[in-house]
């Protein structure tokens, strides 16, 4: 390797951080002229959530550095005690690394951990996902991550409208679309060969398997933090939903949110108490077999972000529940309805009669990660900025 060779630094810290993230890391780690710096970080460390950093290993990245950040207890004292022993600890391994660039990911608190860590350290920071908004605690961490942020690869026009009026210099601004589309359209290129789900959950799963041939919801809701006190009921209300239906799903647990606990305590409490035979319930996929899932499913419910994103382009109707993913840019595959059982079956039942929806690349046209590293092979992003009028 070149002693020339310009050093990227991505740290990733949970599942959905590295699906957002992972061509880039492919292009990088091919290109003559990077040398990728890979820091694995929280809940990717950890196997309660399904451990992050197995899925990186078999992919064949070999990590710089890992740190472990993650305080116990999924409330807003832990995550904002996580949001320091991060800094911390990240401080330290950006010193050791030394890189050129910082690359941080979306809108989490390891997200602005990562940020203010390396912004001290005069460190140019990378941000992927910026000028986008929703609900929640996210905007104002993706944002101030905007600010904090050198260099910005955003999904699409919309996003990048919004980074420009903050202030940020408009040739710092790149529409790239988003990595994780780039999955996406991998996996709608291949042949719809039989899929082993319970094969490749590699015993990550609990419950009684189903024959999908005949086909299947995938589920996946979150707390919300500035509702964190309401997890357990709000997730309550959609395990009735599916319960009622009584229709074959998938169900995968909450990611390190404040009210992660309760929302998977509501959760075993369901499992325990009726032990369906029609919902197995999952930790965590690689992204490529989580997206081969969706790709067979009828329909996504709850109120993750790929339900919006990946699925736009993938066609996969998504019921979006409660106000985590307000105001982001939708497709037309998307239904939003309240904390209701009713109103959660209902949109169900519309999109089982709906089907499928047409492709929609709002963000992005799966070739994200090559231009993101090509940009990144060839700028000289300056360090010092100032706000633009």
């Amino acid at each position: 390797m070149s002693n020339k060779c310009r050093k990227i630094c991505v740290v990733i810290t949970a599942r959905a951080s590295y699906a957002r993230i992972k061509t880039v890391l492919e292009a990088a780690r091919d290109h003559a002229d990077l040398e990728l710096q890979l820091v694995v970080a929280a809940s990717a460390l950890l196997e309660r959530y399904g451990p992050v950093i197995d899925v990186i290993h078999k992919d064949g990245f070999n990590p710089s550095s890992t740190v472990y950040m993650q305080v116990e207890g999924e409330n807003l004292v832990t995550s904002a005690k996580s949001t320091g022993t991060g800094i911390s600890e990240l401080a330290t391994v950006f010193d050791n690394l030394v890189p050129d660039m910082v690359l941080s990911i979306a809108d989490r608190y390891e997200t602005i951990a990562t940020a203010i860590a390396a912004s001290y350290l005069n460190i140019p920071v990378v941000h992927v996902q910026g000028g986008e908004v929703t609900g929640s605690i996210d905007e104002k961490v993706r944002h101030a991550v905007t600010k904090l942020a050198n260099l910005h690869f955003v999904a699409n026009q919309q996003a990048a409208d919004r980074v420009i009026k903050m202030g940020e210099d408009p040739e710092s601004v790149f529409v790239t679309g988003c990595p994780s589309i780039d999955i996406a359209a991998r996996i709608m290129k291949e042949n719809e060969d039989e899929f082993d789900v319970y094969g490749v959950a590699g015993g990550g799963g609990v419950g009684h398997p189903f024959d999908i041939s005949e086909g299947f919801l995938v589920v996946m809701q979150h707390p919300v933090t500035t509702e964190h006190a309401a997890a357990a009921e709000q997730v309550e209300k959609t395990l009735h939903a599916i319960h009622h239906m009584e229709i074959p799903s998938f169900w995968f647990w909450p990611n390190v949110d404040a009210g992660s606990d309760t929302t998977s305590a509501a959760i075993r409490r369901y499992r325990e108490k009726y032990d369906p035979d029609h919902i197995y319930f999952l930790k965590n996929l690689s992204p490529e077999n989580f997206l081969r899932l969706l790709k067979r499913s009828r329909c996504i419910v709850g109120n993750s972000s790929v339900g919006i994103r990946e699925c736009s382009f993938m066609g996969v109707p998504t019921v979006n529940i409660g106000s985590r993913q307000s105001r982001r840019e939708r497709a037309e595959n998307v239904i939003d309805v309240g904390h209701d059982e009713k109103a959660i079956v209902g949109a169900i039942e519309n999109h089982l009669a709906n089907g499928k929806f047409p492709s929609s690349e709002l963000y992005g046209d799966g070739g994200a990660g090559k231009r993101i590293v090509d940009i990144l092979v060839t700028i000289r992003p300056s360090y010092d900025k100032q706000i633009t009028y």
